[in-house]
């Protein structure tokens, strides 16, 4: 009685400001209720007052605890974390950063190759050079561009797009800026330099190929390849916009150092942003990364070139024939255009550059739209070959039939507005025979294209040359003539013997 008493005394006694209990009582227990009965008012009131702090405490935390996220929301927030740590610009896909760098390289590409068309005409006045002298000077580039075609594909394919591609813009750049100290050395220092610019320029399209296979999904490949493409479209627009400007405020010289310096800008970009493929990128999101690999071909590094096998396969040999009479005719545009708006439309320099912009831009236009519309039939169901035939059979025979039309319009504006139509039918051609590499041959692509643009480049050189001559004892008619016959004679190679099915793993 007496331990029970003691007891009793030291409850009563505790401190009314004691800290709450952690431990929960069930308030409609039975024992709870007797023992409460028991005790004095006072600690009956004191019990009372704890038990309400506990209670204001509890629906606090209740309170706190709705304010709080689902579980599915801090999921999400959990897995976004990382992401929303990176910069936006960070946040664009890697893939379509690399073809913007490829379309930035095409972009300067055209834009040092385009400006000899123009400066070539006080070049030659300044010089006496005849047609057939100024025919060999354009030709000049293709000899070294011929060189490293199908050594660019290989080198490609074997030590990766970045640094075939990085080289390649600095060997152009630096030849380029090289350019008018040759011309006053003499004929043959401008013919070496534009060979060795030809041979910097050689191993771009081989290289881009190469990378781009291996970082754009099947799924995007015609519209990456378009974009890279009117990227050089849009150099000949830049070059001839330019070209005639710089050559009348500062002479024909300010042209190719103006142009050549640009290759460093985009060098340090190259280095800092691009790598061989998604493999070697640390920086690439794990997502994409997995997007990337599961769709894309070409994943295994090459250690040999089949050539016999490549050489023996029909749809090799429907390219490499197709890309000659493709070129052909673009080749002969992109060098001769400016001379014949000068000659047979009767333009001063500067129009005739301006005027030679139209076409350029059109194709840039049309080959991103003709991307889009390949893309668009491969995803509803539409077989590659098929989409290939459709595409490549526009771009061989809309420039044949507009060419056919300059002989009988009388109007420079229907002769500009022919040319413009011949090159915009002609840029499907990046959707057709241009994509078709990375189709039947991805992890050869690099080397295909450079067997197939080799037979392009014999064209360029041939077909320069060519017009030279024709136009020093023929007329322009004569010219687009055969430019119409190589065109049709591509049309039925192409759809007789072409494929979009993979032919070589």
């Amino acid at each position: 009685m007496n331990a029970a008493r003691a007891l009793l005394i030291s409850f009563c006694s505790a401190p009314k400001d004691s800290p709450p209990r952690t431990t929960t009582t069930n308030l409609s227990s039975k024992s709870h209720l007797q023992f409460h009965s028991s005790r004095p008012c006072a600690n009956f009131n004191a019990s009372w007052r704890r038990r309400g702090r506990n209670s204001l405490m509890i629906r606090r935390i209740r309170d706190v605890k709705s304010e709080s996220p689902p579980a599915s929301v801090k999921v999400l927030l959990a897995t976004t974390d990382d992401d929303a740590m990176v910069p936006w610009w960070e946040q664009f896909p890697k893939r379509w950063v690399i073809v913007v760098l490829c379309f930035s390289a095409f972009l300067l590409c055209n834009m040092d190759r385009v400006n000899m068309s123009i400066a070539i005409l006080p070049m030659a006045s300044e010089n006496h050079w005849s047609p057939t002298t100024v025919g060999l000077i354009q030709s000049s580039f293709f000899w070294g561009y011929l060189l490293t075609q199908i050594a660019g594909g290989i080198w490609a394919d074997t030590a990766g797009g970045k640094f075939v591609l990085g080289f390649g813009v600095v060997w152009w750049s630096i030849a380029t800026m090289l350019t008018p100290i040759a011309a006053k050395l003499g004929l043959p220092f401008l013919l070496v330099v534009r060979a060795f610019m030809g041979i910097g320029e050689g191993v771009a399209m081989p290289a881009m190929n190469n990378i781009l296979s291996k970082w754009v999904p099947v799924s995007e490949r015609s519209r990456s390849l378009a974009l890279v493409y009117s990227g050089m479209y849009l150099g000949s627009v830049t070059g001839l916009a330019f070209s005639p400007m710089l050559i009348h405020k500062y002479g024909w010289p300010s042209v190719f150092y103006s142009f050549g310096s640009l290759g460093t800008v985009w060098l340090g970009f190259w280095l800092n942003k691009a790598h061989s493929s998604p493999l070697e990128d640390p920086q690439l999101l794990p997502a994409e990364k997995k997007l990337i690999l599961s769709n894309c071909a070409s994943k295994e590094p090459v250690k040999s070139i089949p050539w016999k096998l490549i050489l023996s396969k029909p749809p090799v040999w429907a390219l490499i024939v197709s890309h000659f009479c493709h070129n052909w005719g673009t080749f002969i545009l992109l060098t001769w255009m400016p001379t014949y708006y000068h000659q047979v439309l009767k333009m001063d320099l500067t129009a005739s550059g301006l005027f030679s912009v139209l076409p350029w831009l059109t194709m840039a236009l049309s080959a991103n739209f003709g991307g889009w519309i390949a893309d668009t039939l491969v995803s509803k169901g539409v077989s590659i070959t098929m989409v290939r035939k459709i595409m490549q059979t526009i771009g061989f025979l809309g420039p044949a039939f507009f060419l056919t039309q300059l002989s009988h319009v009388n109007s420079p504006a229907m002769a500009i507005l022919c040319m413009a139509c011949s090159q915009g039918t002609d840029a499907f051609s990046q959707s057709g025979l241009y994509s078709n590499h990375q189709d039947i041959a991805p992890r050869y692509s690099g080397v295909l294209l450079g067997l197939s643009n080799t037979a392009g480049v014999l064209a360029g050189v041939f077909g320069t040359a060519a017009t030279g001559y024709i136009l020093q004892h023929g007329s322009w008619d004569e010219v687009f003539e055969v430019s119409v016959g190589l065109y049709l004679f591509g049309t039925v190679v192409w759809n007789l013997f072409s494929t979009g099915e993979k032919i070589l793993d």
